[in-house]
């Protein structure tokens, strides 16, 4: 007994947190413009978070430098991976603007870098649709 409460306590340690301030159904987004983050080197992240901005009728464009001026709303991001035989989504955040004012922010998190729950190595996809579906659920 004494062995299965330290293994419960690492597996639990792994749990995914999930942080959302969704977007007020005040707001009427149809197109957002997302700041390319050349760090981010998680594969499918940002097609994944289109996706899902499609999903709600919302077009979005990747732009790099300057923001295009006929962008009134604007998300950022970063995602970063951990290594555990194979790399993995481990953090991400989106933040949501409208011109300075941030309307939404999402965050996805492993505590603990996922320990030992095998939900670590699930796809992009399927850590992030939730979290971005929960951001726009007013939309």
């Amino acid at each position: 007994m004494k062995k299965i409460i330290p293994l419960a306590a690492i597996v639990l340690a792994g749990c995914t947190a999930i942080d959302v301030k969704q977007v007020d159904s005040s707001h009427r987004i149809d197109h957002v413009c997302i700041e390319n983050n050349p760090k981010v080197i998680v594969a499918d992240f940002v097609s994944t978070v289109e996706d899902v901005f499609h999903n709600h009728s919302i077009t979005t464009e990747v732009y790099s430098g300057t923001m295009p001026d006929h962008c009134q709303y604007k998300l950022t991001y970063t995602a970063l991976r951990s290594w555990d035989f194979t790399p993995y989504l481990s953090h991400a955040e989106l933040r949501l603007f409208k011109g300075r004012e941030r309307i939404g922010y999402a965050e996805y998190h492993l505590r603990a870098g996922g320990g030992l729950a095998p939900n670590k190595w699930a796809s992009v996809k399927s850590k992030m649709t939730p979290v971005v579906k929960q951001l726009l659920a007013q939309q």
